[in-house]
């Protein structure tokens, strides 16, 4: 039996892009500032965590030592040893900006050599064509926002005028991104996802890759509060991915968190969602169990970079890091001879950097194969080289982008 296991844990990168500098991020190190901290004690919350990070389970998979690679930051960790089977290394993205799309694209074996369009960070940040459209087509009263803004910050300033308008909250960052924040209950959910899907019409002329309905409950501007009825609205991939390649031979891509959107539930199987990091680690374990020979179980982790890495919460980041960690064991136990485990990143979203968006960073490659021998993958040059990697081990044929590092951690089992 030969299956493969992706999980994605969104924007941990461990820093050193050989570019970081052209994105204004050179030196930004989400996994190397979140455990300084940590040693420092400056991400101690009562009631939270306190002291050094502690993920000895990835650890043991390689994390440290893919850090190392990375940028030759050393993590101070007690236990540096690598469990055997287990597989280490960096990779330096190759695509266009440092967002959702490009980076699980790339994983997927088809970097984005085009360029996003983006909105300047102006107000307003949108065309008065586009706004004018928006509003005509989508029949909303009118737009709110209209600039560059950290979504739970907006909803807090024009929510309760948002409430009383009927006017959708409409907002930009520096990714190429137009996220449309609206109330679950007094504007619809429904009505949201379809205003979303005008919108993301509107918005192809001007390659925009993603549109982001942002549903939120509460009255006030102190109980607003988003929920997990997130939806992105995303452009296709231009060729066909490593997920088109498994579903056209007949294999099982099941997606768990935000992957069928982010390809635009092209080559997707099956979508498993739920709230939270812990509750989708509870849908990867039990799509682990479903998969069959051939399959492939891709899934995103979104927490780390919407509730800590964006709002800039060493703390949080750094607890969150833990939980996955402590549960890491779960999917570790359900690995038979045959089966590729991956954990990896898109890009990075350092806490400790300025601003609020994601950080151009390289990503961890680690990972264990029963009945391999594992080792040393060192620095690969584009994140393909991950989906050419579960390509091969699931028999399927060389793709156009990356190479596999498959031979280097012992060939097929």
């Amino acid at each position: 039996m030969a299956r493969a296991f992706l999980f994605v844990l969104d924007s941990f990168g461990i820093g050193g892009a050989a570019d970081a500098e052209r994105y204004g991020d050179a030196g930004s190190n989400t996994f190397g500032h979140i455990a300084q901290a940590c040693a420092e004690g400056r991400a101690d919350r009562e009631g939270l965590r306190k002291g050094p990070l502690l993920v000895p389970n990835m650890v043991s998979l390689g994390l440290a030592r893919a850090a190392h690679t990375a940028t030759g930051f050393r993590f101070d960790s007690k236990a540096d040893a690598v469990s055997a089977s287990a597989f280490h290394g960096a990779a330096q993205e190759i695509s266009s900006g440092k967002d959702t799309p490009s980076g699980h694209w790339e994983i997927a074996g088809l970097p984005v050599r085009f360029d996003w369009g983006y909105f300047p960070d102006t107000v307003p940040a949108f065309p008065s064509e586009l706004t004018e459209a928006m509003i005509r087509e989508g029949n909303v009263p009118g737009i709110l926002g209209n600039c560059h803004a950290p979504g739970t910050e907006i909803i807090e300033r024009f929510g309760e005028e948002h409430i009383r308008t009927g006017k959708p909250i409409c907002y930009t960052s520096v990714d190429s991104v137009l996220q449309i924040a609206a109330h679950e209950v007094h504007f619809g959910l429904d009505r949201l996802y379809e205003f979303c899907k005008t919108v993301r019409r509107l918005v192809d002329p001007l390659k925009i890759g993603r549109v982001i309905a942002r549903p939120f409950l509460g009255e006030t501007s102190a109980t607003f509060e988003r929920t997990y009825n997130r939806h992105d609205y995303a452009v296709p991939p231009p060729e066909p991915t490593l997920l088109d390649r498994l579903t056209g031979r007949g294999s099982r891509v099941i997606a768990v968190g935000k992957i069928g959107d982010i390809f635009a539930h092209r080559g997707i199987s099956e979508v498993r969602k739920a709230p939270g990091n812990m509750a989708m680690f509870d849908k990867a374990l039990g799509a682990m169990d479903d998969a069959g020979d051939g399959d492939l179980v891709f899934a995103n982790f979104v927490d780390f970079d919407t509730e800590f890495g964006h709002r800039r919460d060493v703390a949080g980041y750094a607890a969150a890091l833990e939980a996955f960690d402590r549960r890491l064991p779960e999917a570790l136990v359900k690995l038979k001879p045959g089966d590729l485990l991956i954990l990896t990143a898109d890009h990075g979203n350092d806490p400790t950097w300025r601003g609020t968006d994601h950080t151009r960073e390289r990503i961890p490659v680690i990972g264990t194969a029963p009945g391999l021998t594992g080792g040393d993958i060192g620095l690969r040059t584009t994140f393909a080289d991950i989906g050419e990697t579960v390509a091969e081990h699931l028999a399927l044929g060389q793709g156009r982008h990356g190479t596999s590092f498959h031979a280097t951690i012992g060939g097929h089992a």
